[in-house]
């Protein structure tokens, strides 16, 4: 049996375990999560019968693969498809229509969650919640790794180890590590060069319906407090008739900027700034809010490929949108599919 570790549950550790299922020999499959949740910056909250996603807004069709994925190998029950486009506004604040490049926008019902649920579903994977991975130990004789949480607990011996964390977070993972590789500092110092944008996500809700011809707004110029803008009751399932939910989430600089900062004054400032933008005053009041920084939002670029090839021939394998510079969930699920299959072919599993 190959023992199999994984760090994190976001979109592409779930999807690697999901391909480790078609593995021809016998697997086993443990899940180390810092959180109480799944599918990492794909978040979903739920509050007075309102469903919202405050991180990732949706999942792009992006290739057939991702496609045939969420259409036919997973339950397709309450998945949902935003049919309002996405429109554009620049520095000035000028909204213009015509930014809608996705052929599908999807979410669920219940969230993007859902995303990481049904893949670690289809799976035989024991997940273990509120688990915080702090280093790896690798024994060279036995070829195995064993993972330390934060309360000192080993976990494994394992076979493989995936690695899910932003790659900021899997560099200090391995920078605490104990192993002797040559090659150790110079894998940390790649993940360490991966930039991230920032986001500072305000989240506001109205009783009142906005009638808007479009589902969200995108700065085109990146030259804007706000980034981002979108409506969650365009979205099935997600908001009651009646009422408004609006995502705001924060350009790069400004979220820098205000980090740490009271995050009532956060809303207030983000709120006015919408209502100016959509010319509503009403804006500035709503009834309730919620709100979320995400320090590792958005890769900006992908680490070198040679580090992590070289990573593998040991066991240790990294996935997420990070590996490949592509901010998006499709990315980070197509990053998990390949490297499950990877570790099936390496291990021949």
């Amino acid at each position: 049996m190959e023992r199999i570790g994984i760090v994190g549950a976001g979109a592409g550790a779930a999807a690697a375990a999901f391909a480790l299922e078609d593995a021809t020999a016998e697997t086993s499959v443990t899940v180390l999560e810092k959180s109480g949740g799944l599918c990492g910056r794909a978040a979903t909250r739920r509050r007075d019968g309102l469903v919202y996603d405050y991180g990732a807004n949706y999942l792009k069709a992006a290739d057939e693969r991702i496609v045939e994925l969420v259409t036919e190998q997973l339950p397709t029950g309450g998945l949902v498809d935003v049919t309002d486009p996405v429109w554009t506004f620049d520095r000035d604040g000028e909204i213009k229509p015509g930014r809608d490049a996705d052929d599908h926008k999807w979410s669920y019902e219940r969230g993007l969650t859902q995303l990481a649920k049904r893949l670690f579903a289809r799976t035989d994977a024991t997940i273990h919640r509120e688990t915080r991975v702090e280093r790896l130990v690798r024994d060279d004789k036995a070829g195995t790794w064993t993972l330390e949480d934060a309360a000192g607990n080993p976990w494994g011996p394992y076979d493989v180890v995936v690695l899910n964390p932003p790659a900021p977070q899997t560099a200090a993972i391995l920078e605490a590590s104990s192993w002797d590789a040559g090659w150790r500092g110079s894998l940390v110092a790649t993940l360490e060069d991966v930039s991230y944008r920032r986001v500072w996500t305000g989240v506001y809700h109205y009783p009142f319906e906005l009638d808007r011809p479009y589902y969200a707004l995108v700065n085109t110029d990146k030259d804007h407090a706000v980034g981002w803008i979108s409506r969650e009751e365009c979205k099935p399932g997600h908001v009651p008739d009646g009422e408004s939910l609006l995502i705001v989430q924060a350009n790069h600089e400004w979220s820098v900027a205000n980090d740490g900062r009271d995050p009532e004054r956060n809303l207030a400032e983000l709120a006015a700034v919408t209502a100016g933008l959509l010319e509503d005053d009403r804006l500035t009041e709503p009834d309730w809010t919620d709100h979320q920084g995400w320090r590792y939002a958005i890769p900006e670029d992908g680490a070198p490929s040679e580090p992590l090839v070289r990573a593998e021939s040991t066991g240790l394998y990294c996935v997420g949108d990070w590996t490949v510079g592509e901010g998006r969930i499709h990315a980070a699920l197509r990053s998990g599919l390949e490297v499950g299959e990877r570790i099936a072919a390496d291990c021949r599993c």
